[in-house]
């Protein structure tokens, strides 16, 4: 609940968070200079992922520093036959890792995320424990990984710790140009194919985001994590578990008015809905 205080401040700043609550059952909104929190919502429930596993998947396979030219072969192993997701790279496509590497992150493509973590050295038993190390190093105690898509339910986090692994990737420049470009025209099977960024706030006119990555499953609901400038400062955005994309997206768009609404940082850090 709002106290009547901070009430009288969301009134003060203008802000419309009281009349258009969010439908994100989860998400948080962390300044990153002062590493205020300024939004949260539930931010400590552990809920599934989705593919925002993905970021883990391209840092630990940044973190080995393997050859991003070498080409690798889709295989029958990248199938998805959890979900039964469907793919736009089949089954026999060789590709560049640099390439699979844009595909998991920018169109969020399971085969080539499954594959990136099977070429890992030493193979997807290595990948898990080097994300097992990933996730202590950076003191996500309420994350746990098992696989390298998000496919499966038992891929969960909080939106606390998220925005501490958004943060992470953001250090990786390789993950910032990928997640950040509305799209791409990629050859495959030696055919050119166009690939689109998921999250569509990517190259709208609003908004300045500086990483980007979404997230859906049934388990898991609409999801989506941004590193975000507005009105001077950085910020990073964690919404999850969102009925449809457009309700996500009204969600970031009241989370964007929440920041460029008040420069007042201790004002904004103020606004904990619960």
């Amino acid at each position: 609940m709002i106290k009547p205080f901070f009430l009288a401040l969301l009134v003060a700043v203008a802000l419309p968070v009281t009349a258009t609550p969010l439908g994100s059952k989860h998400a948080i909104v962390i300044d990153e200079q002062t590493g205020q929190v300024l939004f949260e919502k539930n931010a400590t429930d552990i809920v599934p992922i989705a593919s925002l596993t993905k970021l883990m998947t391209a840092m630990v396979v940044l973190d080995a520093h393997p050859d991003m030219q070498e080409p690798i072969e889709i295989t029958e192993e990248d199938v998805d036959t959890l979900k039964f997701s469907s793919s736009r790279v089949p089954v026999g496509a060789v590709l560049p890792r640099h390439t699979l590497l844009e595909l998991a992150l920018m169109s969020s493509d399971n085969r080539a995320a499954h594959a990136l973590a099977r070429t890992y050295p030493g193979g997807m038993k290595n990948f898990l424990v080097a994300v097992r190390n990933k996730s202590y190093a950076l003191n996500l105690r309420r994350t746990n990984i098992e696989e390298p898509t998000g496919l499966s339910p038992f891929n969960t986090s909080t939106a606390s710790d998220l925005a501490k692994l958004t943060m992470a990737a953001a250090r990786y420049p390789e993950i910032e140009r990928i997640t950040t470009v509305s799209g791409d025209l990629i050859e495959v099977d030696g055919s050119p194919r166009h690939y689109h960024n998921t999250n569509r706030l990517v190259g709208d006119k609003n908004w300045n985001i500086l990483l980007s990555k979404t997230g859906f499953t049934k388990e898991a609901g609409r999801c989506i994590v941004m590193r975000v400038r507005a009105a001077g400062r950085d910020a990073v955005m964690v919404l999850l578990n969102a009925r449809a994309t457009a309700n996500r997206t009204a969600d970031a768009n009241v989370l964007h008015r929440l920041l460029t609404g008040s420069h007042n940082t201790e004002v904004m850090a103020g606004l904990h809905l619960q």
